[in-house]
């Protein structure tokens, strides 16, 4: 089970709409129930977002670091972290 902090929370709440076009969460609770049922991740560094991404198999070789900050399922957190999302 992954635990998500307030910070991810409220990153996702934040920028859903970049991924849905409906929101799918109003609250932190929901927010949280939606990330643990499609297994979103929380990594430390955007090295670690295209590590995901290619071992994943999305192909990313063309993709500078800032374009991976841009992506509909990456989701940038306070403190350098970033939540993946696969919608």
């Amino acid at each position: 089970m992954h635990e998500y902090d307030e910070d991810v929370l409220m990153a996702f709440l934040k920028d859903q709409g970049k991924l849905f076009d409906e929101d799918v969460a109003q609250t932190p609770a929901e927010a949280e129930a939606f990330l643990e049922d499609c297994m979103a991740i929380v990594v430390d560094s955007i090295e670690e977002v295209r590590d995901y991404l290619e071992e994943n198999g999305m192909d990313i070789s063309n993709m500078e670091l800032s374009d991976l900050e841009e992506a509909s399922e990456v989701f940038k957190v306070p403190g350098g972290r970033y939540l993946i999302v696969e919608g």
